[in-house]
């Protein structure tokens, strides 16, 4: 997750070094993982670029309610205190209100990732009593887009419709939008959608090569129109920033984002511009592995949500901070390397203490080899190379952004 709002905040004029925008913070006693945890896989639509594969029907082997409550128990004794509840459609599993309030009342940070399309008055009232730090609903364009994509003809309406009634009924809200090439000549309006509505945060996905994402990845936008979406971003964060505004914009699953950024900083407000990369080092790009932690419906842990082919166990038969500590795993150990055994333009980028060399799930899916490349990177060869005056560094493992009520949502 990359807070681009949180980043431009640092680069206003006259804000000082340490300053940061006001977030929420980190739950006491955080050590491990943000979890997006995916309770279940049933789902009322069938987006194309859904990472688990969902459908609407119920998929044997998912953990019960009491395997549920035991491994809540195991993630908040192993330090993880984010907890992102997922599906599927989460409003679909029969107690996801039941599990929602238990760990809020274990002291976890709980956020809610819907359609919103089941956003009816009955669990509007639930979702507002449970009391969820954040709910984030998506929408993949405009009315005819997003039902296309989402292959539900109203499916728009009631995602807008949920969006607003969560806005009016006082909880902290977002807009997700996975961007591809059907979609991107959209996001302007998406992004005036958002003044209308005044919705508080906009989270843009690029496009991840997992699940059905991996079968449309022909979708992925190509490189121009995701420098043209990032270049609307950074403007519309940037007019933010200069009205005072704080709302939050962020992207996910390209960490090319933040030199991207680097770069604009250069043109725009380079006297802001090491003050920019040493925030962007302790942040520290791709988590996976790391910060970042997935567990699945049916108890198996991935390195993050796109890892759904590869499992590191499962915590029906072992708890999962013996599963997320062990690094017999190759893939697990090559992620917690610093640096990671990576190949290819990764390798020799100048900025990998800044975006540890990015998805390495596009780079499997598409080469078989999880080290090479990130084709999804869109920063040309002189862009990678540039230094700004300086010579690249390496951060320790350790010391990345564990900020992680504000980078889970």
């Amino acid at each position: 997750m990359f807070r681009l709002s949180r980043y431009l905040h640092a680069l206003r004029p006259g804000t000082d070094a340490g300053t940061r925008p006001a977030q929420p913070t980190a739950s006491a006693g955080q050590t491990g993982p943000v979890v997006i945890w995916n309770l279940v896989r049933r789902c009322n639509l069938t987006c194309r670029h859904c990472y688990a594969t969902s459908a609407d029907k119920d998929f044997p082997g998912e953990l019960d309610r009491a395997e549920i409550d035991r491994v809540m128990d195991d993630l908040h004794a192993y330090g993880v205190r984010v907890l992102i509840l997922s599906g599927g459609e989460p409003l679909l599993h029969p107690d996801i209100f039941a599990i929602a309030r238990r760990a809020k009342a274990l002291g976890f940070y709980v956020g809610l990732s819907s359609n919103g399309t089941l956003i009816d008055a009955a669990r509007l009232a639930e979702i507002a009593a449970t009391g969820f730090d954040y709910v984030g609903i998506s929408l993949d364009g405009l009315r005819e887009t997003h039902d296309r994509i989402r292959r539900r003809e109203g499916a728009f309406a009631a995602a807008l419709q949920g969006l607003r009634d969560c806005r009016t009924a006082g909880l902290k809200v977002g807009l997700r939008f996975t961007l591809t090439r059907d979609n991107a000549a959209e996001l302007p309006e998406l992004l005036r959608l958002m003044d209308e509505e005044d919705i508080d945060k906009f989270y843009l996905s690029h496009l991840n090569y997992a699940g059905r994402g991996y079968r449309n990845r022909g979708d992925d936008p190509h490189h121009r129109l995701t420098r043209e979406a990032m270049d609307l971003l950074f403007e519309t964060c940037w007019a933010d920033v200069r009205a005072g505004r704080r709302r939050e914009i962020v992207t996910g699953n390209n960490d090319a984002d933040a030199v991207y950024l680097l770069h604009w900083a250069a043109r725009r407000q380079p006297d802001a511009l090491p003050r920019l990369r040493t925030m962007l080092r302790r942040w520290g790009g791709n988590a996976s592995g790391v910060n970042i932690a997935n567990i699945d419906n049916e108890g198996r842990v991935h390195p993050d949500t796109m890892w759904w082919d590869y499992s590191l166990g499962n915590v029906k038969e072992r708890p999962f901070g013996v599963i997320w500590d062990d690094r017999s795993d190759p893939l697990m150990d090559g992620l917690k390397q610093h640096p990671r055994p990576l190949k290819g333009r990764c390798a020799t980028c100048s900025h990998l203490d800044i975006c540890a060399g990015n998805s390495r799930t596009r780079a499997w899916r598409l080469t078989g080899d999880p080290w090479s490349e990130d084709p999804g990177c869109y920063l040309t060869d002189a862009e990678i190379a540039e230094t700004f005056g300086e010579a690249p560094g390496l951060r320790p493992a350790s010391t990345g952004d564990r900020d992680v009520a504000r980078n889970a949502a």
